[in-house]
């Protein structure tokens, strides 16, 4: 027995020794100061090392990567999952069957991947996989490669990947792609083998069908032989500007000789690689003060031109607002990028198409540069909780831009309001927590995960003050940034900042498609005074801000707690008169004023409008 403890001892030096190694990802992390980690949070973590020459007049490239994978969680695996993204571009595939048979196409992709020819399709072939120089069996499966492991992989154990592969870049239709509408030549995100991620919930090989993605936090280093006339912009840090010029350099240029040129670049600590290239990009640089280096590729077309050149303050701006509301952006550089086929946020760097007005330019930039933070820094599940990723980056891009453009909207999330009562209306909602392929409608999707996303930040703001909404966003940074957040982190830390008990709100708004409906339903003379008699319509519960107006110009503010939200907002420097609590499974609820109903001018539910309250017709009296 003495024995079994002193082994078990020096194992658990040694485990410890590894986690003080490793303090950003290793397992069983844990820190007092930061509300709501878990000291049983861990996740896997990679490091990629790829070797890749680019046939520009084909469009196929060859790769070499040797992975690094450390298992950091609790179970001993026995087999690992790759996607292969760039296989979805082939007739067939889900994704092609998918776009023909929803009820409402996404007009990007149509039938546009079932008419692809033999050469336009995309790809991803490996041809040959070891583990630690043993070859494994692998079988690839549509967008996943399956993989049976040469031999476990046991906890805080860490294994070598090698792998060769060949692949295509299909013709730009979703996101990746050659030749894009504005002419682009490589949009190249998600074009690489990438290990699936695994994390308590298990593995997450989903199949790429059309929505969005999850990855494993690692650091990455990528050489890429291409075209000596491609200027090439992305994910990363240059290693040898002054080889590759293009507006990098910091010194005289020293190309080597030939045809190719390569760039050398390393992205520590992120969960994807993504870069884009094209003979006629223009580059520009712009230093943040005390900030990143922000990179700018966009094509030499007079159409154009002038406004990049204006979005590149604004784009300055917008950091520092980004930075300044949620948190320190921890990058050297960000890099905004024509290319792809409308929006997408990827790591230090977004993809949008750049023949828009100049409003267009910054809104797709505020947003995508949002996701910055909530996606890309904060790496909910996109396929699970898509809400928290579009919705969020919706809630604050909508912020900046009415500070930076001066736009001085009372509620600048006033549109997605809107979006999520056209969505009840339809009659089509389902719950948030529905997977994101598996909506019955595309503007479903959208509507749930950009407009009732954004509206659950906003509604929150209403619910407990905001400023506790502010600092809520803040704490959520620093205690999930560079880790994988799920719905119940973001509202624990929220019930820490406020006080308050807040999983019926997480409930009743992600997870069902209840509605908030409160009525005025009558107002009656009482004695001397008044009686108001209000009623829950809608099944969802909220706590009620009242707007008593009277005739002499009077004004009370009037407050209803909610009793299972177990306390109040602060008053947000209104005085105001608390009610007594609305328990929710009571359909009314009363309350006398002390003046008769004749001196009332007006009486009203949420007159700031931030209770998304889906009949504002019976808020009034």
């Amino acid at each position: 027995m003495r024995s079994v403890v002193l082994v078990c001892s020096m194992l658990f030096l040694v485990l410890s020794c590894k986690s003080a190694q490793q303090p950003v990802n290793a397992p069983f992390i844990s820190d007092p100061e930061k509300p709501g980690d878990n000291r049983y949070y861990w996740q896997q973590r990679v490091n990629y090392k790829m070797d890749i020459d680019m046939d520009v007049n084909s469009y196929r490239y060859k790769g070499k990567q040797t992975l690094e994978y450390t298992n950091n969680s609790p179970d001993t695996l026995k087999q690992v999952f790759y996607h292969l993204y760039f296989n979805a571009f082939q007739p067939g595939s889900e994704m092609d069957v998918r776009s023909r048979s929803i009820a409402d196409p996404d007009s990007r992709v149509g039938s546009r991947i079932f008419n692809l020819n033999p050469d336009e399709i995309g790809y991803i072939i490996v041809n040959s996989l070891k583990q630690d120089g043993n070859a494994v069996v692998y079988k690839t499966v549509g967008t996943i490669l399956e993989v049976d492991l040469y031999g476990p992989v046991f906890p805080g154990q860490t294994v070598i990947f090698d792998m060769e592969f060949d692949a295509q870049v299909p013709v730009q239709i979703r996101r990746s792609g050659r030749n894009n509408k504005e002419g682009v030549a490589l949009s190249m995100a998600q074009w690489y083998p990438k290990l699936a991620e695994y994390d308590f919930e298990g593995w997450h090989a989903d199949p790429y069908i059309g929505r969005e993605f999850h990855g494993v936090w690692g650091d990455f280093e990528v050489t890429l032989h291409i075209d000596k006339d491609y200027v090439v912009g992305g994910t990363g840090y240059l290693q040898n500007p002054n080889e590759v010029g293009h507006g990098y350099e910091t010194g005289e240029v020293r190309r080597p000789s030939g045809d190719k040129l390569s760039w050398h670049f390393i992205a520590p600590d992120v969960h994807d690689f993504t870069w884009a290239a094209d003979p006629e990009y223009i580059h520009d640089r712009l230093q943040v003060p005390n900030g990143p280096m922000l990179h700018f590729f966009y094509q030499d077309d007079p159409d154009i031109v002038d406004n990049w050149k204006r979005l590149q303050p604004k784009t300055l701006e917008l950091m520092n607002f980004f930075s300044s509301r949620i948190g320190k952006y921890p990058y050297q550089q960000y890099s905004v990028i024509q290319g792809g086929d409308g929006g997408m946020e990827y790591g230090m760097c977004t993809l949008i198409t750049g023949g828009r007005d100049f409003g267009s330019l910054v809104s797709v930039t505020s947003h995508e540069l949002a996701h910055s933070w909530f996606q890309f820094l904060l790496a909910t599940n996109e396929s699970k909780h898509e809400w928290m990723d579009e919705g969020f980056a919706g809630y604050i891009s909508a912020q900046a831009k009415n500070k930076i453009m001066d736009q001085r909207f009372k509620n600048p999330n006033s549109g997605s309001y809107d979006g999520y009562y056209q969505l009840v209306a339809s009659g089509l909602e389902q719950p948030q927590s529905t997977h994101a392929d598996r909506y019955k409608y595309n503007s479903a999707y959208g509507s749930a995960a950009y407009s009732k996303g954004a509206v659950f930040l906003a509604q929150l703001g209403y619910i407990i003050g905001q400023e506790n909404l502010d600092i809520t966003l803040k704490r959520y940074f620093n205690t999930w940034k560079f880790k994988h957040p799920a719905p119940n982190d973001f509202i624990r830390v929220a019930e820490k900042v406020s006080g308050l008990e807040l999983d019926w709100y997480l409930t009743d708004w992600t997870k069902t498609t209840n509605t908030i409906d409160y009525g005025i339903k009558s107002v009656s003379g009482y004695g001397a005074g008044s009686k108001v008699v209000l009623e829950r319509i809608g099944l969802m519960p909220m706590p009620l801000d009242i707007l008593v107006e009277y005739k002499d110009g009077r004004k009370d503010h009037l407050y209803i707690p909610l009793r299972m939200m177990r306390g109040e907002k602060p008053a947000d420097q209104k005085i105001r008169t608390i009610l007594a609590d609305w328990a929710w499974a009571y359909p009314e609820y009363e309350f006398t004023l002390e003046r008769p109903v004749e001196n009332i001018r007006k009486i009203t539910i949420d007159p700031e409008n931030l209770m998304a309250d889906i009949n504002k017709a019976n808020n009034s009296f």
